[in-house]
């Protein structure tokens, strides 16, 4: 398959290039910070973000881009469903 921009260096405004779906832990970081979560289903998420500090919760939508870079969604206090994480 051809690739017009293999040449080209990506960024964080390019389209994403990996995707993976995103099990919900209270005990485990993501294998890789994304660049924003997607969700299935509208509800509320529950990170900690890649600069550090408390996690926070915050309401997703259904198929929005939610742009954080998170090494963890939390278990505890995340509804939304279907998670996925973006590269």
């Amino acid at each position: 398959m051809a690739d017009a921009f293999l040449y080209n260096t990506s960024g964080l405004e390019s389209p994403a290039s990996n995707a993976a779906a995103i099990t919900p832990s209270d005990s485990v970081d993501l294998a890789n910070v994304p660049r924003a979560l997607y969700a299935l289903t509208d509800g509320t998420v529950r990170v900690t973000m890649r600069g550090g500090g408390s996690p926070v919760t915050v309401q997703m939508i259904a198929g929005v881009p939610l742009p954080f870079r998170v090494t963890r969604v939390w278990a505890t206090g995340t509804t939304a469903t279907g998670i996925v994480g973006v590269w």
